[in-house]
């Protein structure tokens, strides 16, 4: 049985997303002027009069969605999403449902609008991150996550305040999104938290968004669109956050789902000028190999700037991942876990009849791979397609290696099998 033969069917089109591996995340908001964390608000407590000043203020002026698209193209990223509102509640783009927007900001543009032309023009897929936690709207109930969480009167704040009305201005909002800047591919909702409590308090979930009737309009608005299950309905996509799973992931009756690992370059979402613990290009991309291997996707976030522009670091991280994709990728778009057991220091990917296996500690001039005996038909490098030679040892092949590692961060044979 093939390895992709169990996995759970979507009620999207992920075909597209499967071969294509790997995705630039954009979290961009207001937070970006504080640039000290994406949820500032909720952890500082900070009222809504005080957090207006980043709205007054906000006027990224260098902002030019071309700009972000060249670069994820260039990083071989095929496709983006783009946080259009996050918890803040501020938005990106032109809502008739709120004055929160960029519209009505100094900017005074669809930074949305332009983001999906951009990225459209060079051929990448687009798709939204839509918050379903809105710490600005005045009908989202103040529960665990709020920012005014630890006031003393909340059950007097909470009086008037009304989810059925919310949950139409999120459906209303959703309907915008997916009418107004034609055919959009991924719907990513961000997040429930129903089983938590806090000083009494439940968490929000499945009914207080009102997800059936969300999730139904948007697949009425874009058939075949995926959606991810973080509305605590199981849908098209699982996306792991921060963490890197070690297998594929599976749903309750053991069937392998569709996933999607979601990663920062550093530990902030948001553009956080202080943060320090940013990953090398190294890791980056022994991450976005290890998801492959495990039948994943890789979604890799950056956070730009209160001026629009992405952060230096952001730049090299995405300029390093670029020279290498562009002579390793066919490792990475069109694989999926291979149905071989690699050796120590190996990840295999693998596409049909090829097999990719990705050194992660270069050898002494013999590299032993597991089980490959006799199933080998041709082998070189990926990044130069040299030949490479191996002899066999008992259900394994030896290959033989150059003394000095290639010039590429992680080396990649490509395997021809018999």
């Amino acid at each position: 049985m093939s390895v992709t033969d169990t996995i759970r069917k979507t009620p999207g089109d992920t075909a597209w997303f499967t071969h294509d591996r790997f995705g630039m995340f954009i979290h961009w908001g207001l937070y970006a002027l504080p640039a000290r964390h994406e949820w500032i608000k909720n952890i500082e407590r900070i009222t809504d009069e005080d957090y207006d000043k980043y709205f007054r203020y906000f006027n990224p002026d260098l902002y030019d969605a071309r700009e972000w698209a060249k670069k994820a193209k260039a990083a071989g990223m095929k496709y983006a999403v783009l946080t259009s509102k996050h918890h803040e509640g501020f938005c990106l783009f032109d809502s008739q449902y709120t004055d929160y927007k960029a519209t009505n900001t100094k900017i005074g543009r669809d930074l949305v609008k332009e983001f999906v032309e951009a990225f459209r023009s060079e051929g990448l897929k687009v798709g939204f991150y839509y918050s379903l936690i809105d710490w600005h709207h005045p009908d989202f109930t103040i529960d665990g996550k709020h920012p005014r969480r630890d006031d003393d009167n909340i059950e007097e704040q909470n009086k008037g305040r009304d989810m059925a009305c919310y949950r139409e201005y999120m459906k209303n909002q959703v309907t915008e999104l997916l009418t107004n800047y034609g055919k959009i591919d991924i719907l990513w909702f961000d997040f429930s938290y129903s089983g938590e409590v806090y000083k009494g308090m439940k968490g929000k979930g499945k009914d207080d968004w009102g997800a059936e009737e969300l999730i139904a309009t948007a697949r009425k608005l874009c058939p075949g669109i995926i959606i991810n299950n973080r509305t605590e309905i199981e849908q098209d996509l699982w996306t792991p956050e921060q963490y890197q799973p070690e297998s594929w992931i599976t749903d309750d009756k053991g069937q392998r789902v569709v996933w999607e690992a979601c990663q920062t370059f550093s530990g902030s979402w948001g553009y956080h000028r202080d943060e320090a613990t940013w990953k090398s290009p190294e890791q980056l991309i022994r991450m976005l190999i290890n998801t492959v291997s495990c039948g994943g996707n890789l979604l890799l976030n950056v956070g730009p700037t209160a001026r629009g522009i992405f952060d230096d670091r952001a730049d090299y991280a995405l300029e390093q991942i670029g020279k290498w994709m562009r002579l390793n990728s066919k490792s990475i778009y069109g694989c999926t876990q291979s149905e071989f057991e690699a050796s120590p220091d190996v990840r295999y990917t693998q596409n049909g009849k090829v097999l990719y296996a990705h050194i992660y500690a270069y050898p002494f001039v013999a590299l032993r791979l597991k089980g490959l005996a006799g199933k080998v038909d041709y082998m070189q490098f990926l990044h130069d397609a040299s030949e490479l030679f191996w002899s066999e040892k008992g259900e394994d092949i030896i290959v033989k290696l150059p003394v000095v590692k290639p010039n590429q961060i992680v080396p990649v044979i490509e395997i021809f099998l018999k």
